[in-house]
Parts: C-alpha cells; sequence; structure tokens
C-alpha cells in the first residue's frame, strides 16, 4: 500500500478494481462503473504503480488475481464496506432510505409461482424510493462467499452448505425432479422399472457448486457432466445423452412440449429449502432491513408476518 494515507483518488482507484473483480474482469465491469474499456485499464495501471504490484493478470487465458491482488482485494472491500457503513449511518441519522441493497439471487428462479421476490421488490421500492436495488445472479456457493464478504448484502438461494458467520432465514421450497430427454433410453420406460440401479447405468449432470451431493442416493454414479447454471443443465438433458436434477416450475416449458419427462418423481424428486442469508449486523442498515422485512412479509405463512 502506499506510504503516505490513502487520499481520495486512490480510494476510487480501489473502487474500481473492487468492481473489476466482482465483476469477472475488465470488460464485463463496463457496465457497473460507467466507465470506458480504456478508462478501466488506465485507471489499473495507476492502482499497481502506486502500490507497488501487479494485481492481475488478463489475456486469452481470462481474468485472474495474483497473490497479491487477492490481499489486496479482501483489504480495499473492508474498506468499501466501512465507507458504505458511514454512510448509511449517516442516511439513517437523516430518516432516509437512500443508497445501494445488493441482493445475491440465483439463476432460473422468475417461473417459481413460489417465489414472490417480484412482489418484494415493489414493496421495498415503494417504501425506499430513493434507494438503488442491485441484483446480483451467481452460484449458491459464490453468494454465500460475498455475503460473507460484504460484497453482498444479502442473498436469496437454496445453499449446499452453511457459512460460519451468517443468519439464515427460511422463505420458501422448491421442488426438484430428475429428467431425461425424449431421446434418451429412459424417456418410454414404465418408472416403476427405473430404480437406482438402472440410473447407474446412465450418464449423470452434477452441479459444480453441490459436488455430488445431490446424486449421491445412486452411489457408484457415473458423473458424465458438470455445470453452474439450471439452463447448461436443461441444454445437457435435452441433449438425450444425460439425466439430472432441474426445478419442476423451470423444466415445465419442455414437459408440456414433450421434450423431457421427470424420471420416478416420487422416488427421486425432492424439496430444497430457498433462504435468505446475511450478516446480522447489516440489518442496522435501515434500507438492507427494510428489504429483508419485506421479503419476509410476501412469503409469510397467511394469517402471519415473519420475523427477523
Amino acid at each position: 500500500m502506499p506510504t503516505k494515507p490513502l487520499d481520495i483518488a486512490d480510494f476510487r482507484l480501489l473502487q474500481v478494481f473492487a468492481a473489476i473483480v466482482e465483476a469477472g474482469g475488465f470488460a464485463a465491469a463496463e457496465v457497473s462503473l460507467n466507465l470506458s474499456l480504456s478508462t478501466i485499464s488506465s485507471h489499473m495501471k495507476t492502482l499497481e504503480r502506486r502500490l507497488g504490484l501487479t494485481l492481475c493478470r488478463r489475456g486469452r487465458a481470462g481474468f485472474a488475481l495474483t497473490e497479491a491482488g487477492e490481499a489486496v482485494y479482501a483489504e480495499a472491500r473492508q474498506l468499501i464496506s466501512a465507507s458504505e457503513g458511514f454512510s448509511a449511518r449517516v442516511s439513517g441519522l437523516r430518516d432516509r432510505l437512500a443508497g445501494p441493497v445488493r441482493l445475491g439471487i440465483l439463476d432460473a428462479i422468475i417461473t417459481d409461482p413460489a417465489s414472490r421476490l417480484p412482489e418484494a421488490l415493489a414493496i421495498f421500492a415503494a417504501r425506499a424510493p430513493e434507494a438503488e436495488i442491485r441484483l446480483i445472479s451467481r452460484p449458491p456457493d459464490e453468494l454465500l462467499r460475498d455475503v460473507s464478504a460484504k460484497a453482498l448484502d444479502a442473498a436469496l438461494g437454496s445453499f449446499p452448505r452453511i457459512a460460519l458467520g451468517l443468519d439464515y432465514i427460511d422463505i420458501y421450497s422448491e421442488r426438484h425432479n430428475f429428467y431425461c430427454g425424449v431421446d434418451h433410453p429412459l424417456f418410454t420406460a414404465p418408472d416403476a422399472q427405473i430404480d437406482y440401479e438402472e440410473v447407474r447405468r446412465h450418464r449423470l449432470i452434477g452441479r459444480t457448486y453441490w459436488g455430488t451431493r445431490d446424486l449421491k442416493a445412486f452411489g457408484g454414479l457415473r458423473v458424465g457432466a458438470t455445470v453452474s447454471t439450471m439452463e447448461s443443465e436443461a441444454m445437457l438433458i435435452l441433449s438425450g445423452a444425460f439425466l439430472g436434477y432441474l426445478p419442476v416450475h423451470y423444466a415445465a416449458r419442455w414437459v408440456e412440449a414433450g421434450q423431457m419427462r421427470p424420471v420416478a418423481p416420487r422416488r427421486f424428486g425432492y424439496a430444497a429449502q430457498f433462504q435468505l442469508a446475511y450478516q446480522a449486523n447489516r440489518l442496522e442498515v435501515p434500507r438492507i432491513a427494510a428489504l429483508v422485512e419485506a421479503l419476509q412479509a410476501v412469503h409469510a405463512p397467511k394469517g402471519g408476518q415473519g420475523q427477523i
């Protein structure tokens, strides 16, 4: 870090660097920063010169942080979070729900009738017209990582593990079934004839963020492909060469079109609990608390209200 105290220009450079890391690269950060690629590149060169460190590498292999870059990002994130916390507290003193609120979500939830996220966002927008809502879609393990690092204020998803230091609120349940495409050998097989042993003979799809936990019941499985999004899994299932899990609401369009079918849903189906993950002290920020309250309110059982 610079030998002299950080000034406003240094802080701005660190903000640019953090935005690049969180977007996954220089080009991906253009929209969030509202800066040209050449300007972003110039800012990064200036920051690296000021610090005397190489923070990242980019090229044909893609964007990657150096070891020094990872350390500087962690420090920058803490500094930025502290600054945002200060701004939030000042806004709170003025009784205004102003500033950004960063909510992480999973992909492919918009077709789930159990998810009432649009309704919650409408309630929040009406209550906090000066707040800026930032929706970020990422795999569940990355959502938990970013909530822990305070790069996100909260995350809504079904999580493969529990991250220490976070609080969780049950929001709703999502049903998953095991699917095959119309060209798969099991498509015409009766459910009664499809058991675990039969499934083990075929190529299965694993999700990178779940490892093989959603497939462990099959034992001795052949993971023939891995994915990080529902869309990728659907494409592999539709190929007719793979079996895999999808949310029932997401698969419905292909099931109705006769391109996909659930395989023995009573035997292989399961319910995934969706939760809201956050750091308890973030609720001290009024606008973040308001969003959490809106999400709880719309998903609360009829006749009752959720509690923070």
